[in-house]
């Protein structure tokens, strides 16, 4: 079913969603792009593994067992204690995954990544750490790198310096192009507010190839419709991470309008 809104549904950056928001959207994002490559390039699906700390809204598996009086528990100096519950809850293992553009014409060298933004990289954390030093490695290197961020909550983590971008225009989502050749301080950026429609970006490839497309918005409708998310957002409610006043009435509107014209 086709989208409520222009640009971004902004209900798909609820922290619930957003994980399968993100798996769908790198998976077609690579998609749309191998049917421009040509024989030459493979637009490859990566992924980068980390360890998440406990200071992220995790739901971990957790293994839970009673103590019982055959354990051993320290002596208690006046009276028994309470039986407690015993927790044991392991770090959970994230999984991001990532596009690589490999040159089958140079030994399947990689060059492009293109990044799409997570919550976790927006957060202090080892998903951040973990990204930051991805970013970094790339940009000593002679790969490109693309940075999506369709992600209104957290802080700055794309590779051009925020007060560079916000002195341009206001901005709610920002994409992010590095090209390996020449000045690495040099940033081509797509900002968008949130009525706007997602840009299309030129998608760097090896010296003398030309761009190829990659059409931001039609990711996201795709993902919309294939994922069923009209049915499974409950519109209803308020917006998470909250939008301002102005917008959340804005949004209720094109929510109302869209049930009525059926």
């Amino acid at each position: 079913m086709p989208m409520i809104f222009p640009g971004l549904d902004p209900y798909l950056e609820d922290p619930l969603l957003w994980p399968g928001v993100h798996s769908r959207l790198v998976v077609y994002f690579a998609d749309q792009l191998q049917l421009r490559l040509g024989p030459r390039y493979v637009a490859a699906v990566e992924e980068r593994v980390f360890i998440e700390g406990p200071d992220r809204e995790a739901i971990p598996d957790v293994w839970i067992r009673k103590a019982t009086e055959a354990e051993p528990r320290a002596a208690t100096a006046v009276a028994e204690t309470d039986v407690p519950t015993r927790v044991h809850a392991e770090a959970p293992e994230v999984h991001e995954s990532y596009i690589e553009i490999l040159d089958i014409q140079s030994g399947k060298r990689v060059v492009t990544v293109i990044e799409v933004v997570s919550p976790a990289n927006k957060f202090p954390g080892k998903g951040r750490q973990s990204y930051q030093e991805k970013q970094q490695e790339v940009l000593r290197s002679a790969t490109h790198l693309v940075e999506i961020d369709l992600l209104r909550a957290g802080q700055h983590v794309v590779a051009v310096p925020e007060w560079r971008i916000r002195g341009c225009r206001p901005y709610d989502y920002l994409v992010c192009v590095n090209r390996a050749e020449g000045l690495r301080d040099w940033y081509e950026v797509y900002s968008r507010r949130l009525r706007e429609r997602l840009p299309r970006i030129g998608i760097p490839l090896a010296a003398g190839d030309p761009d190829v497309p990659l059409d931001v918005q039609a990711g996201i409708a795709q993902v919309y419709e294939a994922g069923a998310y009209r049915h499974r957002i409950d519109y209803a409610s308020p917006c998470r991470p909250p939008l301002c006043e102005e917008d959340q009435a804005w949004a209720n509107e094109l929510v109302q309008q869209s049930a009525l014209s059926g």
